[in-house]
């Protein structure tokens, strides 16, 4: 992805907490010449080199990922921005934060590996709920998606926030977005003010 300076974001902590936050992100690959997307949540592992996640065996993309480099995109609160928001001139544009991994695929097509997954994400996304769903499913269930791992090559974050407008039309596209409710970018902008 096109990344000038003034919106490349490079603190590794900054960028992993970002995934972590909006882990339903687009595997996308190539296959039979043309590229193939599935939207799937991702898991980090703590070391921060590879991202896990599960497909559909029925899903084809997965027979064609095996040591494929892959992009997986992520994307946090968007909108658009109006010129009229500034006090000085501009042009409509889109406020958005993004991270795009490229990386190498490996196939995990063993029982173990697809349970620690599910596992895993089912841990991760049920711990907020009062009585969390235990993982209990029938052999079956697991031999109908395959796992994948995605050893990170190269990370590229950015995030397009206004920081290349002058304070005070940064500030008014940060008021016009909590009027709208576009709340979560108001937020996010915020913390670019500072």
């Amino acid at each position: 992805m096109y990344v000038p300076d003034h919106f490349k974001v490079s603190e590794e902590d900054e960028i992993f907490a970002f995934i972590d936050a909006n882990a339903f992100g687009q595997l996308v690959s190539i296959d039979a010449n043309r590229p193939y997307a599935s939207h799937l949540p991702f898991l980090i592992a703590d070391d921060r080199k590879t991202l896990r996640c599960h497909l559909a065996r029925q899903n084809p993309q997965w027979q064609q990922l095996a040591d494929q480099q892959v992009l997986i995109t992520f994307l946090g609160p968007h909108d658009y921005i109006s010129p009229s928001w500034y006090q000085n001139p501009g042009v409509p544009t889109w406020n958005y934060q993004a991270v795009h991994i490229y990386g190498h695929c490996r196939v995990l097509d063993d029982d173990s590996a697809v349970a620690e997954i599910v596992e895993a994400l089912s841990e991760r996304y049920e711990s907020g709920f009062e009585a969390p769903w235990q993982p209990q499913y029938r052999e079956a269930m697991l031999k109908a998606i395959i796992g994948v791992e995605i050893t990170i090559d190269e990370v590229q974050c950015k995030y397009k926030l206004s920081q290349n407008r002058p304070a005070a039309d940064h500030q008014g596209v940060v008021d016009q977005l909590d009027q709208m409710g576009s709340k979560p970018l108001a937020k996010v902008m915020r913390k670019t003010l500072l």
